[in-house]
């Protein structure tokens, strides 16, 4: 299949992937990269529609094949991966209701999606069980996230949440703030829910019953995805020594 015309109806369907309205429409996602895309080869987790071909490369996979002249693909390959991209079926992702956690979870408002795609593979990386997304947060599977993610997005379980506000009294959850106590005076149960603040709002003034925080010298405060590298780290190394 060969399209040539930014007209047709299939290059709309697929350019529209690069955006939250048409991956939540279409129910496809681009996945890019020629690393991502090896790995995912490895072990495909989820439906191969298409495969976009750039011309001067050969077919990766098995699935229906699209070359698109060089002007085409190069409006889709908006990460300038220069590789062929695949067309995939976007993963269900439930929603949560009565909530209770069970082990190590995250639950991240991040509108950003290099932000939220580089939380998600800290939580991949530091063995988080569930990644809770608020409604204020990017979709998880826009191309920046997935890259900054460099594929974690296909492999840590994700549910929709509600909006942050709404989890204000929630007796597992512990927060970070600037203004809370400092991690290293904490104890934490086996099964919590670590709240990561957006950029620069931080927790916006929510009456989290848990507030934690990163001590630091000469700077007010870390960026959100910083912070959460640390707290993960300490949090999960402390769950592990107190088995």
């Amino acid at each position: 299949m060969i399209i040539e015309s930014n007209k047709n109806p299939l290059f709309k369907t697929i350019s529209s992937l690069c955006s939250s309205k048409g991956i939540k429409k279409e129910g496809l996602f681009l996945l890019s990269g020629e690393k991502i895309i090896n790995e995912f080869l490895k072990n495909p987790n989820s439906e191969i529609v298409y495969e976009i071909k750039i011309p001067k490369l050969a077919s990766i996979t098995n699935a229906t094949v699209i070359d698109f002249k060089k002007e085409l693909f190069d409006e889709i390959d908006v990460l300038g991966t220069h590789f062929n991209i695949l067309v995939l079926k976007t993963p269900i992702i439930g929603s949560v209701s009565d909530y209770k956690p069970c082990g190590l979870e995250v639950l991240a408002p991040l509108g950003d999606p290099g932000n939220l795609g580089s939380l998600i593979r800290s939580c991949d990386a530091f063995g988080v069980k569930r990644l809770l997304l608020s409604q204020e947060a990017a979709n998880p599977f826009l191309p920046k996230c997935m890259k900054a993610s460099a594929g974690s997005v296909l492999r840590v379980p994700m549910v929709n949440a509600g909006t942050l506000k709404s989890f204000a009294d929630n007796k597992h959850i512990f927060a970070l703030d600037m203004n809370g106590t400092p991690i290293d005076q904490c104890d934490f149960p086996k099964d919590m829910l670590l709240v990561i603040g957006e950029e620069g709002q931080g927790i916006a003034d929510i009456p989290f019953k848990n507030k934690i925080s990163i001590p630091t010298a000469n700077v007010e405060s870390l960026n959100a995805v910083a912070a959460a590298n640390i707290a993960l780290f300490y949090i999960s190394r402390m769950l592990q020594s107190n088995k």
